[in-house]
């Protein structure tokens, strides 16, 4: 897929977490992440964080394969990754063996 990314928007799917104090934003499309004080913050920063991975990409000439792998079409002007049906949690007993604490 080559792509003409100069005047192209990309969509992508951001999941927050709670880590203490801090809010963690991650793309999990794109394996991404960013941090801050809010969730508002930690998304804002994400978000640069995400454009600033697609620039490296892109001056190091990977991006087009980034994407491909990743599972994003192109839709008119627009990139857009994978659907997610569905996210949850799911609890698994570890054996004793397999557990470290």
């Amino acid at each position: 897929m080559i792509i003409d990314h100069g005047s192209m928007e990309i969509q992508f799917t951001t999941q927050v977490f709670k880590e203490g104090r801090t809010y963690i934003a991650h793309a999990p499309e794109l394996d991404v992440s960013s941090c801050g004080s809010t969730k508002n913050r930690a998304l804002k920063n994400l978000t640069e964080a995400v454009r600033l991975f697609l620039e490296e990409a892109g001056k190091m000439g990977t991006l087009d394969q980034i994407l491909e792998e990743a599972g994003f079409t192109k839709r008119r002007s627009r990139l857009e990754g994978p659907k997610f049906i569905s996210t949850q949690q799911i609890t698994l007993p570890l054996h004793a063996v397999h557990a470290k604490t």
